[in-house]
């Protein structure tokens, strides 16, 4: 809503103008109201709102360590087979790396917090052996697909 005080002829005039609606004015002179047709107002173009499209889950598996929950990625599915690499899932910021250059980890076990739209996701191992390198360190923001972890 605004407030406007306007002249005429040497007359003072409160004017509110509370709603507009196409080319029609919703106004309030001097506490009367009235509606009014503004010439030179076009519609507001129509816009065209684009198809959200979600991607599949998949349902957590029984060797899922959290079964409550649902995956949208493993650490499997991002990881490089031959390599060892643990990739980001997603975008986001890493929050606490759990393990360091020379410790053996299992399959399954927590190396990584990365916080991405507000939410703590854990990076698991998905294999067993030594790590190698750590490419992320804590405060570090990376991208989905980015190698976080090598594992030998």
């Amino acid at each position: 809503m605004k407030e406007y005080k306007i002249k005429i002829n040497g007359n003072e005039y409160a004017v509110t103008i509370s709603n507009v609606e196409d080319s029609t004015a919703t106004v309030n002179v001097n506490g009367t109201r009235y509606e009014v047709e503004v010439e030179g107002m076009s519609a507001p173009r129509a816009t065209k709102t684009p198809k959200i499209v979600q991607q599949p889950t998949v349902a957590a598996t029984s060797e899922s360590h959290h079964p409550a929950t649902a995956r949208t990625a493993s650490p499997a599915s991002t990881a490089s087979a031959t390599a060892g690499n643990i990739k980001s899932p997603l975008p986001g910021v890493v929050l606490d790396v759990l393990v360091h250059v020379g410790d053996s980890v299992k399959s399954g076990q927590q190396l990584m917090i990365l916080e991405a739209m507000k939410m703590e996701n854990n990076i698991d191992s998905d294999r067993d052996g030594t790590v190698k390198e750590i490419k992320a360190r804590k405060g570090d923001a990376v991208l989905e697909g980015d190698v976080l972890i090598t594992i030998g």
